[in-house]
Order: C-alpha cells, then sequence, then structure tokens
C-alpha cells in the first residue's frame, strides 16, 4: 500500500509584462493558483498539505471560490469555465465555453447565483455574465475594444459590474441584466486589475501607467487616488483590499509592493514599501497579491510565494517556492536522506527537506538547461542542450563555481560511479564518452543508437541501452569498453537502466512500457512480465534494501515491485503526476519520492502487502 504523505507544490505560472490574479477563501484560509492544467490549492497555515484539481484539458488561468465556499469556478485558455465542488473529490457541477479566447478574471456574484468572466474573444465579446447554474447570460457587455484583463462584482446591492482592459478604459455596468453605464479612460496605459471594497463602497483599478485610481462604487466617479509621491516606479499589476476595506495592497513591475491607507478624502496614503527579498533581478518583479485575513501575500516573476503579516509589516516574510516546469531529475544527498534535489529542464534546483519542504535554490554560475543531473557528495553533475557537462561543487546550502567539459555531442544519459564519483559515464547519440573529473579519458562510437546507460558504483561495468531494444554489458578497461554480454528482452527503445545498491542487480525500462530486473552476474532475468504501465516507463528507481523497485510511467502511475514476489502483486499509484513521471527516488526503504510534468514533488510512504 502506498499512502501520500506530504505534497511540495508547483508555483504558479507566471509571464513578463502580465500580471496574474490569485484568489482565496478566508474560512478555509487556502489560497488558488494555476499552473498548466493543473488549479493547486494550498492552505496557509499548512504548506504541505495541497491539493490539486487537474481536469482543464488546456492550461488554466484563473480560479475562485464561491461564496460559500463550496464550489470552485476556475477557467482556462479556451474560454472554458468548468465549476467544480470544493469536497467529494471534485466533482464537477457545469461547464460552459463563454468566450471564444482566454479568460483573464473571472468573480462570483455576493449571492452566489451569477459569475462575470473577462479575457479575450471575438468582435466585442470580452467580457460575459451569466447564470452559474444554467449558463444563461444576464446582460450585454458593450463598450470594450480590446482584450479585458479584470472584471470585479460588487459585493453588496444594487449589483454593479466593472471591467478593465488592454484599451486602457475602466467600465461599469448596471443591472442586472447588465447593461453599459459609463467609461472612464483617466489611465494611459493597459489597466490591469479592478476590485471592489468588501463593504461595497468604492473600487481601485491599477494600470501599467504606474497609477491606482479610486472610485465610487455607486456612481462610479473618480474620488481618489493613490499619492504619486511615493508610488511604483513600474507597472502596477494587481492590488488587493484588506478585509475592513480600509486599506489596499499593491504589486508591482519594480519589485515592490506598497500597502497604502484609503483616509476619508478617498486618497491612498503609503504605510509601508514591502521590498522582494530576492537578489533584485527580473525574477523578483512582482506580478501579483492579495490580503486575506492577516496575511499579505504577493507572487513574484519566478513564481515565489511571499507571506506577510499584515498585523507586523516590518516581520520578515515566510517564502514559499518550487519549479514551474516539468521537474525531470531527482536526487539525495548520502550524507543526509531528508535532502532531497530536484531539476526542472529551464535550469533550476531546487533542495527540499522532507516534513519542511522548500529549502531555498541552489544557483549556479551558469544558466544552462538542464537534461541529466546526478548529485554526490559535496558535488552536482549535469548535462544540458550545451553539448558540456557540468561540475559544480556544492559548499553548504551554495554553489561554488561550475567548471565544464565540451564533449562535442548532444548528452542524452549521464551516470557517477558512485563510489568513485570522479569517473562519469554520458550517452550521445552513436556512444558514450568517459570522463574523469572534466577530462575527456575516451569516446568511443558503438555502432548503434544510444538512448540510455549506467556505471557501476565502482566503475568496472558499463551497461548501454540502443534504439532497439537491446542491452549491451561492458566492461570498463582503463580507458575503454569491452563489450561482454548483448541482453534481448526489450521490445522498444531503452529509457532507463538503474544498478541496485548492492550491485547484485540492475534494471531497466522501455519506450514500450515494460520494465526488467537482471541479476548482474549470470544475466538472468530476476522478474518478469512487469508490463502495467500503459505508456512509456521514464524513470525507476531502488529502496535502499533493494527488495523495492519503483517505476514512473508517461501514463501519470507509478508502480511499485517486491523484487522476491511476482510482478502481479505490484502497488499501483494511479494519477501520481498530472502530464507523466519524470523522477523517483527512494529516500529510506518505506519512503519514495516522485516528480513529474505537473512541477510538484509528492513523498509516498509505502507499506509493502
Amino acid at each position: 500500500m502506498a499512502e501520500l504523505a506530504e505534497t511540495y507544490a508547483c508555483v504558479p505560472s507566471t509571464e513578463r509584462g502580465r500580471g496574474i490574479l490569485i484568489s482565496g477563501d478566508a474560512k478555509s484560509n487556502s489560497i488558488l493558483y494555476c499552473n498548466g492544467r493543473s488549479v493547486m490549492i494550498r492552505y496557509l497555515d499548512r504548506p504541505l498539505e495541497v491539493k490539486v484539481y487537474g481536469e482543464h484539458a488546456y492550461p488554466a488561468t484563473i480560479a475562485r471560490y464561491s461564496p460559500n465556499g463550496e464550489w470552485i469556478a476556475s477557467a482556462d485558455v479556451s474560454g472554458t469555465v468548468r465549476i467544480w465542488g470544493t469536497h467529494n473529490d471534485f466533482v464537477l457541477k457545469k461547464e460552459y465555453r463563454v468566450l471564444s479566447g482566454r479568460i483573464d478574471d473571472l468573480q462570483w456574484s455576493a449571492d452566489g447565483g451569477r459569475i462575470v468572466a473577462s479575457g479575450d474573444g471575438k468582435g466585442k465579446s470580452f467580457v460575459r455574465a451569466f447564470v452559474w447554474d444554467s449558463g444563461s447570460n444576464v446582460g450585454e457587455f458593450d463598450g470594450h475594444s480590446r482584450r479585458v484583463l479584470s472584471c470585479d462584482f460588487k459585493p453588496t446591492r444594487p449589483f454593479r459590474v466593472v471591467s478593465c482592459g488592454e484599451d486602457f478604459l475602466v467600465n461599469f455596468y448596471e443591472g442586472p441584466p447588465f447593461k453599459f453605464k459609463l467609461s472612464h479612460r483617466e489611465h494611459s496605459n493597459f489597466v490591469n486589475c479592478i476590485r471592489f471594497s468588501p463593504d461595497g463602497n468604492r473600487f481601485i483599478s491599477v494600470s501599467s501607467d504606474k497609477r491606482g485610481l479610486l472610485y465610487d462604487a455607486k456612481t462610479a466617479d473618480v474620488i481618489g487616488e493613490l499619492s504619486s509621491e511615493d508610488g511604483h516606479k513600474g507597472s502596477i499589476y494587481a492590488v488587493s483590499w484588506s478585509p475592513d476595506s480600509k486599506r489596499v495592497v499593491t504589486a508591482s513591475a519594480d519589485k515592490s509592493a506598497k500597502v497604502w491607507e484609503i483616509s476619508d478624502d478617498n486618497n491612498g496614503k503609503l504605510v509601508k514599501t514591502l521590498a522582494c527579498p530576492g537578489s533584485g533581478g527580473v525574477d523578483d518583479m512582482l506580478v501579483g497579491c492579495l490580503w486575506q485575513n492577516d496575511h499579505i501575500i504577493t507572487v513574484s516573476l519566478c513564481g515565489t510565494i511571499y507571506m506577510y503579516s499584515a498585523s507586523d509589516l516590518d516581520k520578515a516574510p515566510l517564502e514559499l517556492s518550487g519549479h514551474m516546469k516539468n521537474i525531470n531529475s531527482l536526487a539525495l544527498l548520502k550524507r543526509d536522506p531528508n535532502v532531497i534535489l530536484s531539476t526542472s529542464y529551464d535550469g533550476l534546483i531546487i533542495k527540499w527537506l522532507q516534513g519542511i519542504g522548500y529549502s531555498g535554490r541552489l544557483d549556479r554560475n551558469v544558466t544552462t538547461q538542464i537534461k541529466c543531473f546526478a548529485a554526490v557528495e559535496g558535488e552536482i553533475v549535469s548535462s544540458g542542450f550545451d553539448n558540456k557537462v557540468w561540475r559544480v561543487p556544492l559548499l553548504g546550502d551554495q554553489c561554488g563555481d561550475a567548471d565544464s567539459v565540451d564533449i562535442a555531442n548532444q548528452p542524452k544519459d549521464l551516470s557517477l560511479a558512485l563510489s568513485s564519483p570522479d569517473l562519469a559515464l554520458v550517452s550521445y547519440e552513436t556512444g558514450v564518452t568517459l570522463l574523469r573529473g572534466t577530462k575527456i579519458v575516451s569516446t568511443i562510437d558503438l555502432g548503434f543508437t544510444v538512448t540510455a546507460c549506467t556505471i557501476a558504483p565502482n566503475g568496472n561495468e558499463a551497461v548501454v541501452g540502443g534504439q532497439d531494444g537491446k542491452l549491451h554489458v561492458y566492461s570498463v578497461m582503463g580507458d575503454t569498453l569491452k563489450e561482454e554480454a548483448v541482453l534481448e528482452k526489450h521490445r522498444g527503445p531503452i529509457t532507463v537502466i538503474n544498478y541496485s545498491p548492492d550491485v547484485s542487480m540492475f534494471a531497466s525500462a522501455d519506450s514500450n512500457r515494460e520494465a526488467t530486473v537482471w541479476d548482474r552476474v549470470s544475466h538472468e532475468v530476476k522478474v518478469k512480465n512487469m508490463l502495467y504501465h500503459t505508456a512509456r516507463v521514464n524513470c525507476l528507481a531502488w529502496s535502499p534494501n533493494c527488495r523495492m523497485i519503483a517505476t514512473g510511467s508517461l501514463d501519470t502511475c507509478v508502480i511499485i515491485y517486491e523484487v522476491d514476489k511476482p510482478a502481479s502483486s505490484r502497488m499501483t499509484i494511479k494519477g501520481a503526476h498530472l502530464g507523466g513521471v519524470y523522477g523517483l527516488v527512494f529516500t529510506d526503504d518505506h519512503t519514495v519520492v516522485s516528480s513529474g510534468e505537473d512541477a510538484c514533488i509528492r513523498i509516498w510512504k509505502v507499506t509493502p502487502q
């Protein structure tokens, strides 16, 4: 049996030059954001408890709780809104095609009866309001000529709707049924976000012109402005009101968030500038914010979430971070199996601690993408798409100066001899390269198309897999390889090969969904019929005691086999990662860590049957 113990969540998907609108639920103290086709539910007081909704067919853009917290409406780039329950396995209630293009914002009415959505569309169809349980329209939304980036429902009666967008306009609609009432063009650039105050008396718009304007919620007259004297120096992407309607927080491309007091004369006076704790680079631009209960939340361009205390603005923020892209490999540091390292193809390396979660980024002095990755005591070894193998010293929680070697071929796989990690085997299209440190020992053309490789911990043997499904076993003799055996069992290209920790066995898997465990000495098959995935096997891992082996596949599943039992007595974790499983590692004999296309990491507790 395998039970989910922890989830290390991905961060929100972000895009330079565009804000993101995150939302939450004050009662459960949770927030919603989107990454790929996933909608993430994260609990601010329980960071390791994460729920994921992954039923959208296209990348999701925005999600919001209904006023009673029982439903969530989420939208995607196809213009579809899905309404699903927060309990009972996220049962789908309704699905509507609302706009012909991407939806950028949506909001429920205070009574939970209607939803307004805005975004991109054809003609003049940039905003639409509908009854949530029937889909019927409740009004016409004329007045915009370009994409509408944000919209909001007045939280008190009489209901009103406001919208803003790329045509620099702020529009005001009366209803229901809603009709265009008036328009403002005080902003001189994209108007990125618009929000009513919780008491329903005012609303505010923020823009790429660095201004924030305040309006009367009944008449839509402009009644005030955020002080320009202490204002942002870059585009303002998002704004959020405090629960008591007396303050707002704004997030800007100038890498800061600002808390404003809204005075009786309806102008905004700066209370505090919340500087981003990062290094000051482009990734530290702030693109989203949310004020929920006593939490002020900001989101940076690299997806990092910062949680400030609204009652103590001088207190350092709690940092929640992670990957934004597919996590393609995992590694452990042997001195402490609680430390997990993960990499995504964009070159990001993150350190995690079991029971705690995010523990920091390992910043290399190179910005290359990472395709293959391995870690040993005091060193990270990686290869990417630049034909180089990089060795990066690990100095505590920091990376030292990286050293590299150009192997003149595109690396396909990389394996270290763990007992003497100076020795590395790197495969490329037609052969392998042996490295000692960053010196090339030899480059050997093997005469077949290579797809995967591994080297024994003591460095005296290597196994290379081919496009033809064959496994070639070589003895490593100085600077060359001597072929000892060719093993034929697989019916598809080999995708991964790994030695067991005691080196008595090795396991291999292929793109035709089969895995096999071999005896290292006799080359006999030890576990047969490991054919329970429905798609390519991407990764595999051994338990430290060599009794279990786990495989991860494009079919989103992790399957755990016991070596001394038939393959039919397997444990299957269905839907481990939306889009496929790409990384696996055991931290101890009963704990397996997985990663995948959904940019999340999950820790499973395994109990043999």
